[in-house]
């Protein structure tokens, strides 16, 4: 720890600060300029790749719909953040599978030139150690996964392709199951009883590489498979606790125990579904779940039609808007999970341009709210450090260490 940190963590220990919101803010502010602060996943390359949209500029999110761009990553303390390279669940057929590698190199190329034009504020973080010496540097980081293994189809070897481009992570499976595993939402059911022949062999080439294993979107039944097989820590990238909300996509106390148990890492999701309990709103769940119907659950759109589909769907959220979850709902869930699993165990993961954002951290500008929230709380410097980046890092370098690449 810093020196400057021993300072803080004194200071916030002993109560001198946070006894008036003004404390509370500056505290914040100090914080965020000394810690390295991480956001697991975002689905901002679905946004640049819509077109119309530069990272470099501020964008505003109640009109354009954004929830992270450079300036704001800046004005919200975030130092670092995973562009999620996703492919929608399609055939998984030969075409079908050459058609996601194809989307996943799209998405791959866009982030490269994003890099490339702004490379005087960010950089791509592939390690551990890239994480602190870009912050050093007075730069931004962007980090790399993959959100659906069907981005490798069936051929195992894309997975070495993928880490030499910097992906760190891949995300098993989306909503629906694919040849690696089950997925916690498929309406179909089971399909493998959690993980496949091959998904075991995807687990193992994972840990060989220091790819990280994300258990997001998995079944619990997955789950269990995986942390059988992995000899490394695993993470889920960006989900809540089944504790506040019993939606399967969310994960129970008995799978964040053993996630912890295995060195794993929980990263708190900001999207309200999964935070909380939320009332229905008839007219809109219903013009929404048609627009899905219309455009194939917006899976193999062209660009000029998921442009359309965009624009539908925000139409209608304006029209009817959703109830969000709070900052509060947020931070219980983190609470949730140290008290059953330990503060070593937590962390953060926004699903930002992906349906996450809540009342009092709508978008990157106001992450630092989260710190705030945890202040109050009586959450100290070296725990808050934790929650922000330090329980990720850890799980990070114990892949990196263990790889035999």
């Amino acid at each position: 720890m810093t020196k400057a940190l021993l300072l803080l963590s004194l200071c916030l220990s002993l109560n001198i600060y946070g006894q008036t919101e003004e404390e509370i803010n500056r505290l914040a502010d100090k914080i965020h300029s000394e810690i390295i602060t991480i956001d697991t996943h975002t689905d901002t390359p679905l946004r640049i790749q819509r077109g119309n949209f530069d990272l470099g500029s501020r964008n505003n999110p109640y009109n354009s719909n954004s929830k992270l761009d450079l300036p704001r990553m800046i004005e919200g303390g975030l130092d670092a953040v995973y562009f999620a390279l996703y492919v929608g669940q399609g055939k998984r057929d030969n075409a079908g599978n050459e058609k996601a590698i194809q989307v996943i190199a799209r998405l791959h190329y866009l982030v490269d030139s994003v890099l490339i034009a702004h490379s005087d504020k960010v950089s791509l973080a592939k390690s551990c150690s890239d994480f602190q010496t870009i912050k050093k540097e007075g730069k931004l980081a962007i980090a790399l996964g993959i959100e659906n293994g069907y981005g490798i189809g069936n051929d195992i070897s894309l997975l070495k392709k993928y880490y030499d481009l910097g992906v760190r992570y891949l995300t098993l499976c989306h909503t629906k199951n694919n040849d690696i595993c089950d997925s916690s939402t498929d309406p179909e059911g089971a399909e493998h009883n959690g993980l496949s022949e091959f998904g075991t062999r995807v687990v193992k080439e994972m840990n060989k590489l220091g790819i990280l294993i994300d258990l997001s979107h998995a079944s619990d039944k997955t789950v269990e498979d995986v942390l059988a097989i992995s000899k490394v820590p695993v993470f889920a990238s960006h989900s809540c606790a089944r504790f506040f909300n019993n939606n399967p996509r969310n994960l129970s106390d008995d799978l964040i125990k053993k996630i912890a148990e295995k060195g794993g890492v929980i990263q708190v999701c900001f999207f309200s579904g999964y935070l909380r309990e939320l009332p229905t709103n008839t007219t809109r769940d219903s013009l929404l779940r048609n627009l899905r119907q219309r455009y194939s659950n917006f899976q193999n759109l062209s660009d000029s039609l998921s442009r359309l589909a965009e624009k539908e769907w925000y139409e209608i959220e304006k029209k009817y808007p959703g109830n969000l979850a709070t900052v509060s709902d947020i931070v219980d869930h983190i609470d949730h999970i140290v008290k059953i699993a330990g503060i070593d165990y937590v962390g953060i993961g926004t699903d930002f341009d992906g349906g996450g954002g809540v009342t009092g951290a709508f978008d990157v500008s106001e992450m630092k709210n989260i710190t705030k929230e945890l202040i109050r709380r009586g959450y100290v410097i070296e725990e808050i450090e934790k929650i922000w980046g330090g329980n990720y890092l850890r799980v990070l370098g114990e892949a990196e260490k263990k790889s035999k690449f």
